[in-house]
């Protein structure tokens, strides 16, 4: 005699194995040479989840594996990060309809070796995310900020709206500097994140993949690793709400077709490492005859 629990625990056993001898084997794994580099682009870039491997692979490479498929060969340890649906559709529909004429701008900080603050802007356009200023600086002032802005918008622009939040920084005088400059302000409401949610999003992605895994000497230093990481997000990262694709491919950059799991007869994949090795940008190369 056994207990019923042992009993039911038998015939799931039994019932898997028939249902494995019955469906023909399943689906196909992927080639294993596909497995080793989606586990050595988890192993090298520890912040990607499934998703940003996956476009990065379609984009890059032209290999078109599932999030899904990637999530089973990835190691245990490679985070998975799923994305959240926005809440508010009546400003969503708004940004969505006006993205190309719309540029976005807030702060962050970030702290130095010697704990000193640097306060970081970040503007970018909402239409192609792209990345359109990036800049520090200890004492940030109404003054320094207006000409940032100047410096990221050119005077031959196209845009219509900018948004910002109700920091001080942003006063009266620079506001109607920029609508001098053809721009009408929008004003996020208070403690409303989401009101600006793309610019935070990048703030978001600008701390995980940058900023959280190093500490600046000083104000220079932060410049250059700024300016490192803008070239990688605007030209060589891939964004899914993008198709995926890249905001800024370059004319240099050729797009590369889907060619399902194979890799083309006669390449082989290149890593680039970006930030000493904390990312890396993967691309096709021709082997020498």
């Amino acid at each position: 005699m056994v207990k019923p629990r042992t009993f039911i625990t038998w015939h799931r056993k039994g019932f898997r194995l028939y249902w494995r001898w019955k469906s023909d084997g399943g689906r196909r794994p992927v080639p294993v040479e596909l497995q080793h580099l989606i586990r050595k682009m988890a192993r090298d870039n520890p912040s990607w989840g499934e998703q940003r491997i996956a476009n990065e692979l379609l984009v890059k490479l032209g290999l078109r594996v599932s999030p899904r498929t990637v999530r089973k060969y990835m190691p245990e340890s490679a985070p998975a990060t799923p994305g959240r649906p926005r809440s508010d559709q009546r400003w969503a529909t708004f940004l969505k309809n006006h993205a190309r004429v719309i540029v976005a701008c807030d702060f962050c900080v970030a702290a130095t070796a010697s704990f000193r603050i640097l306060y970081v802007l970040v503007i970018m356009e909402h239409a192609s995310r792209r990345l359109i200023h990036l800049n520090a600086t200890q004492h940030p002032t109404a003054a320094w900020t207006l000409q940032q802005l100047r410096e990221a918008v050119p005077s031959d622009h196209c845009y219509r709206f900018i948004i910002h939040d109700h920091d001080g920084i942003f006063s009266a005088e620079l506001d109607a500097s920029l609508t001098r400059l053809g721009l009408k302000v929008i004003t996020t409401p208070v403690r409303s994140p989401q009101a600006n949610s793309l610019c935070e999003r990048l703030i978001g992605t600008l701390r995980r993949e940058c900023l959280d895994w190093i500490i600046p000497l000083n104000e220079g230093h932060l410049r250059k690793i700024l300016r490192s990481w803008m070239a990688h997000y605007n030209r060589g990262r891939p964004h899914s709400s993008l198709g995926p694709g890249i905001p800024d491919p370059g004319l240099g950059q050729v797009s590369v077709k889907s060619r399902g799991h194979l890799i083309p007869l006669g390449h082989r994949v290149v890593a680039r490492p970006i930030l000493g090795g904390l990312h890396h940008e993967y691309s096709l190369q021709r082997l020498a005859a």
